[in-house]
């Protein structure tokens, strides 16, 4: 066995451990709301489809406003009640696109997508739970717009956290997609694939959604033979990730490979292969002789592949 690698301090996996208590006792008091909206501490995040509006300033970007301010960049689609921060309201406002569009080309503000603001570190890393918070939800508004029991058009209430139908009563709910995403291992090696939407060179673990009426646990044995011929065993869950590309739940897990052979699924994947613990090592360091490389530190993938360098996973019996 190889010795373990040093990988350095353990990064944060992104879009978790959020600091804000949702409150979700407020969100049916009218009176409360109207109270929080008024509160001199109340800010909010600004979200135009994909893209999120932050204020430029020295060091890194501030993504919150009063609500007097986002309202003035554009009239607001949705307000959402995110929760509370030691005592103070957040909201989430949404922007018609073409207006975060506008406000990107007008240059007073950085207007770029979530997943680039993690990636680059434009923001403090606090922000980004609540900002995936209000992303996926204004989002699930953004296409729920109408009752799918009887097309009329519903109604926000619950501060953004239902919708009703004025016509035949039917409550609607935001939604969450479950997504499995593992790794497959077997001793000093593990496969990884490469999505056709990747970046050369980079590597990740395999994924899929979860089928209605299907465990986690069959999802990842499912999808891996699926998508690389790989039949599994054991399996082992090791966290969690909001992931607001739309409005998944990734949930990350290791897989014990009792088969060898791939076969490629080439609609899902571009390829897959073993890498062995050394090679995969390389790869997170970046320093990887061919420059192959595995997704960055934001994404659960990451700290997937790393937890099975780092030796925190084992079939081995």
């Amino acid at each position: 066995m190889s010795p373990r690698p040093d990988l350095g301090p353990k990064p944060r996996l992104g879009y978790t451990a959020s600091l804000l208590e949702r409150a979700a006792e407020l969100r049916a008091d009218g009176a409360a709301l109207a109270a929080l909206e008024n509160d001199s501490r109340a800010r909010t995040y600004v979200i135009g489809g994909e893209l999120v509006v932050l204020k430029r300033v020295a060091d890194v970007c501030d993504p919150l406003f009063t609500l007097e301010e986002a309202r003035a960049l554009g009239r607001p689609a949705e307000i959402v009640f995110l929760g509370l921060l030691d005592g103070a309201p957040r909201f989430a406002v949404a922007l018609d696109p073409a207006t975060a569009e506008a406000l990107k080309a007008g240059g007073e503000f950085m207007v770029t997508d979530l997943r680039s603001i993690a990636v680059r570190g434009l923001i403090d890393a606090d922000h980004l739970p609540p900002l995936a918070e209000g992303k996926a939800l204004l989002n699930w508004h953004g296409r729920h717009r109408f009752c799918s029991n009887c097309s009329a058009a519903t109604n926000v209430v619950e501060a953004g956290w239902r919708r009703d139908c004025p016509s035949c009563r039917a409550q609607h709910f935001p939604r969450t997609d479950p997504v499995a995403i593992m790794l497959p291992v077997a001793g000093e090696r593990c496969v990884l694939g490469r999505s056709h939407r990747f970046q050369p060179g980079m590597w990740s673990c395999l994924a899929g959604f979860v089928e209605p009426g299907e465990a986690i646990e069959d999802a990842v044995r499912r999808e891996t033979r699926e998508e690389a011929g790989i039949i599994c065993g054991r399996v082992s869950y090791f966290a969690s990730q909001p992931w607001p590309f739309p409005t998944s739940l990734m949930i990350g897990c290791h897989a014990e490979a009792l088969s060898r052979e791939i076969v490629i699924d080439r609609v899902e994947l571009d390829d897959a292969r073993w890498f062995d613990r050394e090679e995969v090592a390389a790869m997170l360091l970046r320093i990887h002789p061919d420059g192959l490389t595995t997704p960055p530190t934001v994404a659960i993938a990451y700290h997937i592949i790393r937890a099975w360098v780092e030796e925190e996973i084992s079939f081995d019996s």
